[in-house]
């Protein structure tokens, strides 16, 4: 069974993380770019803000689609070390990677985030949204990057992901929803029927949609906090 869709796949996540609907601790936030219109569904569902993390695979030379690693805003380095060993991969070649990454990390923030400030993470629960997962690399680059930021809980959230990367992820995240961990695997292109990539434009559409949403209500009367909340 395939998703439709990322919005069908957010979605459906978002039913599955019900749980989390209009808590004020509550923070969802995106990997982009294809992670942005399954997070905009779920933070929409749930009633909570909406924001990014930004993290970039480390593509092996001559092999991009195959992480060798990942970064993430504020430093966050995640390394394959199985994968470097068994390809040889000298330090050189991985720094090279790593620069012109780091150089794409800092345009995205310019173009999706412009002069806004990051949303406050400390002592709040996190759902770290993305599209799907392969190796892990990036969310676990993800993650650590948040944990430097000291939320209360941090909780990774994707349609799809093959059995052995949840196994991993689940010592390094609090909890760990996935919809579907069908084996074998192939890649998480395979399981949606529209898997277009999500253009620049489109991030900050959704994020410019959410960021302008008046407060929501919460249950009892109180005003929930705005999408476009700032720290």
């Amino acid at each position: 069974m395939r998703f439709r869709d990322r919005r069908e796949a957010g979605q459906r996540l978002a039913a599955a993380l019900r749980q989390y609907a209009d808590q004020d601790d509550v923070l969802v936030l995106a990997l982009p770019r294809g992670g942005v219109p399954v997070a905009a569904e779920v933070a929409e569902a749930l009633r909570a803000p909406l924001d990014l993390m930004l993290v970039r695979k480390l593509g092996t030379p001559g092999h991009e689609e195959l992480a060798m690693g990942a970064i993430a805003s504020g430093g966050a380095i995640v390394f394959n070390e199985d994968l470097l060993l068994s390809l040889g991969i000298d330090r050189r070649t991985v720094d090279a990677v790593i620069a012109r990454e780091q150089a794409e990390l800092a345009r995205r923030d310019r173009a999706y985030r412009g002069t806004r400030p990051p949303p406050e993470v400390r002592g709040r629960t996190v759902l770290l949204v993305d599209d799907g997962l392969a190796t892990g690399a990036t969310m676990r680059a993800a993650v650590q990057a948040l944990r430097r930021l000291q939320p209360a809980r941090a909780v990774v959230a994707v349609p799809v992901a093959p059995p052995d990367t949840v196994e991993r992820l689940r010592s390094e995240a609090d909890e760990v929803v996935v919809l579907r961990t069908p084996e074998p695997f192939f890649g998480v292109g395979n399981w949606y029927e529209d898997f277009s990539q999500t253009s620049d434009e489109e991030v900050k559409a959704s994020l410019a949609r959410h960021w302008s949403a008046p407060s929501y209500r919460r249950p009892g009367g109180g005003a929930g906090e705005p999408h476009g909340r700032q720290p």
